[in-house]
């Protein structure tokens, strides 16, 4: 094996193999790949694809000297093998064991934290400007996918990055795809660039005809560029000041090689265009890269997933109930930011195509779109990971809460989601969408109340969003209101709880039910607005409160409470329960709850010990 063969050392190995061992390391490190993320899921169609690129880069640049970042970082699993963490990817993903993204606390090759697109290129400028103001001599690569360039945050990079003439290189990985089939205009923009037929034809020949002179081949660099202006005029990267080579094939090594060592010579931006397959190397991902670009545990034979997505998962039902409304509501759109299938939206894709909007990896464009929309008549839906609608917190405010708009956000993936860890788990929404004045927020538990939910956000006309987890939905009859629900009633102490954590509310409630402590649970629907008066006569019954809630404690509904506790004339203890004030790693969500004491034993115990002032 070649990677034992050098013992720990092998990223120096790398940079000397002969191109024989090459090949065969990549091969070695694509069944590593196969194997890990059979096991504990993770990114994979991503990763076969870069395994040559991420050679190339190794073989031509030295970090951490070298500033690699890589945007996103779910393509950075060979990155880790080869520089000291092969023996890792045991417990890739998984509580305590390495990342399925780059951290800097994890290796001093790691180079910028990242897990949202499009932040590379600003990245990989801003260590550029470092370098040149503090007299480095260091290369800055920013490796970027075409479905990440998508994003403008890249692209208002890049022009910042031509404009000042500031030396970097751009990587832009190019296979054609994001989670799904890469879209819009800088998508058929770079399918034209790699289709070329007169070009790519004229430079086979051209090298051909050097084969035998490799040296004055390498050094006609300005043939080369005449000859690819005279066949594709200049690229939108040249009219923005970069220096443009490729599209170079992202599984030879000797020639992207080639393409880094001449772009390290030019003092000025540099964008490198490499082609590559997406599931490269195992024949399932690459007929079917969208299905393997995150998935769980698989048998590595067959393909066959271990654990299977649940038919009535979150998302589905969404997708099934906003197709039902759609249906009857010729005004109803769906909007995503390159997410349909994830989000749910395939079907209402699928029957109704002209009213669903795949509008890239842009979230930002995403709302400002949805708020034209609405102000066309239309009611719009856009259906956005917690984590990624983050992205467009601004527009949110300015483009639909200022001007009160119709338009819903469903958001999915609300609360821990587990094994991506820091920057994927859906803590943050409500905390930041409860100070945005005209927002209703709903947080249903089942699924007959996500139905409800989605219908009154149909019908209202304000911004509306509506959250739930991942997962399966647990059935629920439909209800007539959002109004509160008391589930359970007891003397000792109330509870306040909302979606996803109804249910362990329920089985921390029966836990302390056995040891004689009795609480009242009252499951809350709407987060915001709150019933204020109902809330404030529930809590004047009892001595102790409880909230509970899927999301960080700061900014969460667990102060609102306290709060309106606080305005009585005899307040009452409160103890609010959620994520602390803290990035929550990765790892499986129910064991994360448990670490956090937010699973029904924990919160039991936390509960019981407020009551008996041990806490």
């Amino acid at each position: 094996m070649i990677h034992e063969k050098y013992q720990g050392k092998l990223r120096e190995a790398v940079k000397i193999m002969p191109e024989a061992e090459l090949t065969l390391l990549a091969s070695e490190i694509r069944q590593r790949i196969i194997e890990s993320v059979s096991k504990n899921g993770g990114h994979l169609a991503s990763n076969l694809g870069v395994v040559e690129l991420t050679l190339a880069l190794h073989r031509s640049f030295n970090t951490p000297e070298d500033k690699i970042i890589w945007d996103v970082g779910h393509q950075t699993y060979v990155h880790k093998m080869i520089t000291g963490r092969w023996d890792d990817f045991d417990n890739l993903r998984q509580y305590g064991g390495i990342s399925g993204f780059p951290k800097r606390c994890e290796s001093q090759h790691d180079m910028y934290d990242s897990g949202h697109s499009g932040t590379s290129v600003s990245a990989a400028l801003g260590y550029a400007k470092a370098r040149d103001l503090t007299g480095g001599k260091y290369s800055c690569v920013a490796v970027i996918g075409d479905g990440a360039i998508t994003g403008g945050v890249a692209f208002e990079a890049m022009s910042s990055a031509g404009s000042s003439k500031t030396p970097l290189i751009v990587v832009l990985n190019d296979n054609t795809m994001s989670i799904g089939k890469n879209v819009g205009g800088v998508a058929k923009y770079l399918v034209n660039l790699r289709t070329s037929k007169k070009y790519i034809n004229l430079k086979q020949n051209v090298k051909k005809s050097f084969e035998k002179m490799p040296g004055l081949y390498s050094s006609l660099e300005w043939m080369r560029d005449s000859v690819r202006k005279t066949v594709v005029p200049d690229t939108i990267f040249d009219d923005i000041g970069f220096k443009y080579y490729g599209p170079i094939d992202g599984h030879n090594i000797a020639e992207m090689c080639s393409a880094f060592e001449a772009a390290k010579l030019l003092n000025k931006p540099v964008i490198v265009h490499v082609v590559t397959k997406k599931g490269k190397g195992f024949v399932p991902a690459e007929q079917n890269p969208s299905k393997y670009h995150g998935i769980g545990a698989f048998d590595p034979q067959t393909a066959d997933a271990r654990d299977t997505e649940p038919s009535n998962s979150w998302s589905d039902v969404f997708g099934n109930v906003l197709l039902d409304i759609a249906r009857k509501d010729k005004c109803v759109a769906a909007i995503t930011a390159a997410m349909l299938s994830a989000t749910g939206l395939s079907p209402m894709h699928k029957e109704l195509p002209d009213r669903v909007f795949d509008v890239a990896i842009a979230e930002q464009n995403a709302v400002s779109f949805a708020a034209g929309l609405a102000l066309g008549g239309m009611k719009p839906v856009v259906a956005i990971y917690s984590t990624f609608l983050q992205r467009a917190y601004d527009q949110i405010i300015t483009e639909v809460c200022l001007q009160n708009l119709p338009v819903t956000f469903a958001i999915d993936r609300a609360g821990v989601t587990g094994h991506d860890g820091e920057t994927h788990q859906g803590v943050f929404d409500i905390a930041y969408l409860r100070s945005m004045p005209n927002m209703t927020i709903l947080s249903p538990s089942n699924a007959g109340e996500l139905k409800a939910c989605m219908e009154f956000a149909h019908d209202k006309d304000g911004p509306c969003a509506v959250r739930y987890p991942r997962g399966k939905a647990p059935i629920g009859e439909v209800c007539s209101s959002l109004d509160p629900q008391i589930i359970r009633k007891g003397k000792d102490g109330i509870i306040f709880v909302s979606g996803s954590m109804v249910r362990t509310a329920v089985e921390g409630a029966e836990r302390l039910s056995a040891k004689g402590i009795e609480l009242t649970v009252v499951k809350l629907i709407c987060l915001k607005p709150l019933p204020e008066k109902f809330v404030a006569e529930m809590i004047s019954g009892y001595d102790h409160v409880f909230t509970l809630e899927d999301g960080c404690i700061m900014g969460g509904i667990g102060e609102e409470l306290g709060s309106i506790s606080s305005s009585l004339s005899k307040p009452a203890r409160v103890l609010n329960m959620g994520w602390p004030d803290k990035f929550i790693e990765h790892g499986d969500a129910a064991q994360l709850a448990a670490v956090y004491g937010l699973n029904a034993a924990g919160i039991a115990s936390r509960m019981e010990d407020f009551i008996e002032n041990k806490a």
